[in-house]
């Protein structure tokens, strides 16, 4: 015998307030008189565009960022011992998140082409946690952060490392990706946890 249902079925597409609260009415409104965003990529109309750096001065910018991918203890093996089907993981991987870094512009959307000036890729194997951490460093001498440069190449760094192993582990786990420190700029230095 079914439980009785206490509320009644709501349409497909349709959820009860209950189940899924309507915050529409948090949104915050943009009227045409409204101030310019705190967020610089939108403007006053909230419309998204590509922030004008013209005026700021060019200075050395630094970003470092991390983060880690876990995996299976005979998957880690196979990295160290240079035996993964596709060939050197770590090397192939570090290609990629330089090459990463270089064409950032091209894969997020406001982002500045940058004259990128050095990328360092490093990465650190953890045999009690069974996983590998990736670590890039980007420098520019340019009007804007290489932050998400920084970030980018983690990314796809952690990525090559999933292709170049899926076959032997589909389970990897990617994650804590973070800024760990930025400098250069009007906002000056930024390091994470200070």
């Amino acid at each position: 015998m079914m439980p009785a249902n206490p509320m009644p079925a709501a349409p497909f597409g349709v959820a009860h307030a209950m189940t899924a609260p309507d915050h529409r009415a948090e949104l915050p409104t943009t009227p045409s008189s409204a101030a310019p965003s705190p967020l610089s990529h939108f403007d006053s109309a909230g419309q998204a565009h590509m922030v004008d750096v013209s005026a700021k001065a060019e200075t050395h910018r630094i970003a470092r960022a991390s983060g880690e991918i876990c995996m299976r203890s005979a998957t880690l093996a196979l990295i160290e011992a240079g035996q993964a089907a596709k060939g050197d993981v770590l090397g192939v991987a570090r290609i990629a998140a330089i090459q990463a870094a270089k064409r950032t512009a091209d894969l997020i959307p406001l982002c500045h082409p940058l004259p990128i000036t050095r990328v360092a890729v490093d990465f650190t194997i953890d045999r009690e946690a069974s996983r590998v951490t990736c670590t890039a460093q980007v420098e520019t001498h340019g009007r804007t952060g290489v932050e998400m440069e920084a970030l980018t190449a983690v990314q796809i760094g952690l990525l090559t490392i999933y292709d170049m192993l899926k076959a032997a582990d589909r389970g990897m786990v990617m994650g804590n990706v973070r800024v760990l420190e930025k400098h250069g700029g009007k906002s000056g230095d930024w390091v994470a946890g200070e």
